[in-house]
């Protein structure tokens, strides 16, 4: 378990990571830092990057201007429709492998405004 230098568990193996505010896990929290969306240019913004993964691949996706639950859900139809795994951390998507094109596709056909960005 980590604790911030306030002294309060930030995370917890049981829950995963705590609310800083009312110190619960951020899946049941009521408080007003659960709730706040990401704020951006309106942009969502897919790019293929490979730092800091030996190498592999992965589409990462930003900006996305959803709520923890409606991003792994978005998370879990993108990975279905590209075949593969990934995760929803810290308000972005990773999508394992070079699924830029496809995702760009189903996230345009959402209704998303769609940029690609990197090389």
């Amino acid at each position: 378990m980590k604790h911030s230098s306030s002294g309060g568990l930030v995370y917890s193996t049981d829950s995963g990571r705590m609310c800083p505010d009312c110190r619960h896990p951020m899946v049941s929290c009521q408080c007003k830092a659960a709730s706040a969306k990401p704020v951006g240019d309106g942009n969502v913004r897919v790019s293929r990057e490979t730092k800091g993964r030996a190498g592999k691949g992965v589409t990462v996706v930003r900006g996305l201007p959803l709520d923890a639950a409606a991003l792994a859900a978005l998370g879990k139809q993108l990975r279905t429709a590209c075949g593969s795994g990934g995760t929803a951390k810290d308000g972005t998507l990773e999508i394992q492998g070079d699924h830029v094109e496809r995702v760009m596709e189903l996230l345009k056909a959402q209704g998303f405004s769609v940029k690609r960005s990197g090389g």
